[in-house]
């Protein structure tokens, strides 16, 4: 009896190792529709009309227009408008440095942190 308990405990731990093989993060166009289709779901659940409006919009237009291609090229040109922000932003903190305006100096640093953060979020989304 002990051995055909074990002998069964294990065909089941085998079988389930092999029936539930790990899937693979979604990408593209289904990543994207999968986090609309999540927002919706929350909207819903809320009972923000205006959102679930807004998103089902957005979910549809995702379902029509959304190729994978077209997902990478609109990242990727993010990523260049990105790092053009980036270079403008540093540009703009070396005048203020060279003006020696404190308050300026401030705003201009924080302004970049914020254009840097935008890039690694762009960086991010291009390499789902």
């Amino acid at each position: 009896m002990f051995r055909s308990l074990s002998l069964n405990l294990a065909l089941m731990l085998c079988g389930s190792a092999f029936a539930a093989p790990t899937e693979q993060p979604l990408t593209g166009c289904a990543a994207k529709r999968a986090e609309i289709a999540g927002k919706l779901e929350e909207a819903r659940a809320r009972g923000d009309q205006n959102a679930v409006a807004g998103l089902q919009t957005a979910l549809d237009k995702s379902k029509a227009n959304c190729t994978d291609d077209g997902l990478a090229q609109q990242r990727a040109q993010r990523v260049i408008d990105a790092e053009k922000e980036v270079s403008r932003r540093e540009k703009d903190l070396r005048k203020a440095l060279d003006k020696g305006d404190a308050e300026k100096l401030e705003k201009r640093k924080t302004k970049l942190a914020e254009a840097r953060a935008e890039l690694e979020q762009a960086k991010r989304e291009l390499a789902e």
